[in-house]
């Protein structure tokens, strides 16, 4: 199979049969083999008998329904385990995303063997104080801490060879990051493409000005997780042992200076009274518990839970 399109929806009722027809022409006119594997992640409106329709006498159109909304990196996930194309593509319900794009990204990664190529929405049609500014400040902040010299991480129109996605595990909130943990799995060959971005025709948008925080959060996440997420002992550990050694080290001097007044036959107050008495008895407990969590980090990352995050309700076509 040429192309798997992978499609995440929340109550996007309106626009599915217009974007089901529009990708269906480019392949069609392209020849490709494909499928679309649309994820309803939780729809409250009727967009999965949407995809019941269209999945009827049609076996390009798979379908995933979960039992609750968990979110857009549970749903790529879920569609990624599931694809079977060379080359994945995703991209957005509401018709913000131009699948005229598909051609020239498949070409990308077929023909000039990228790993994975992301879409770059330079001229947006989105409210410039709620999503422009702030985007930009967000894309700033991912380029300086990732080393990825992308424009915009957001963007849900990206390509990926299949082997990419089927290694890279999308979790939490982390879509926005996957070229990010692309590259921490040692897929180096990653690129840009300006895409054209289009004004929403049907609905209101699902995300806010929330989604900016949570993504600056996640950004830290994942800077940690890619220097120390798969030996989180060399953080945890490392700081552990400095700040136990510290304390140790003082409460050894506390207790040496107390003894040597004593000889001496010196006035001094309480080892109790003393200030750094309690910065000594902290730093040892903070180091013991620093020490401890990065072993049980060790523990845990030994024990490779793979348990799935969301539940799936229904499948068609599988």
């Amino acid at each position: 199979m040429d192309i798997s399109v992978v499609i995440p929806l929340l109550n996007e009722e309106e626009s599915l049969q217009e974007l089901h027809d529009w990708i269906a022409k480019v392949m069609q006119s392209n020849r490709y083999l494909y499928e679309i594997i649309f994820i309803d992640d939780g729809s409250t409106d009727t967009s999965w008998s949407v995809i019941e329709k269209l999945s009827e006498n049609n076996t390009e159109v798979k379908g995933i329904r979960f039992q609750k909304n968990y979110g857009k990196s549970q749903a790529l996930d879920a569609g990624f385990e599931l694809a079977k194309g060379n080359v994945v593509i995703t991209m957005d319900a509401d018709l913000q995303d131009n699948p005229d794009e598909i051609p020239e990204l498949y070409n990308l990664i077929i023909n000039e063997n990228f790993d994975l190529i992301s879409g770059w929405k330079k001229k947006r049609y989105d409210n410039v104080i709620t999503k422009n500014i702030p985007s930009k400040l967000f894309n700033a902040a991912a380029r300086k801490t990732s080393g990825l010299q992308l424009h915009d991480f957001n963007c849900g129109l990206k390509a990926y060879k299949n082997e990419v996605i089927k290694t890279v595990k999308v979790s939490g909130e982390m879509h926005r990051y996957i070229p990010v943990l692309a590259k921490n799995e040692g897929f180096n060959k990653i690129g840009e493409k300006i895409v054209q971005h289009q004004a929403r025709k049907y609905g209101v948008t699902k995300f806010g000005m929330e989604r900016f925080v949570n993504g600056f959060l996640d950004l830290i996440t994942i800077s940690f997780l890619s220097k120390f997420g798969k030996r989180p002992m060399h953080f945890f550990g490392l700081w552990g042992t400095l700040m136990f050694l510290f304390g140790t080290t003082s409460a050894f001097y506390i207790g040496a200076y107390k003894l040597y007044n004593v000889f001496k036959g010196i006035k001094t107050i309480l080892v109790t009274d003393n200030p750094w008495f309690y910065i000594a008895l902290t730093s040892m407990i903070l180091g013991t518990i620093l020490f401890l969590a990065g072993f049980i980090g060790e523990l845990i990352i030994k024990s490779n839970n793979k348990e799935k995050h969301y539940t799936i309700k229904e499948k068609l076509n599988y």
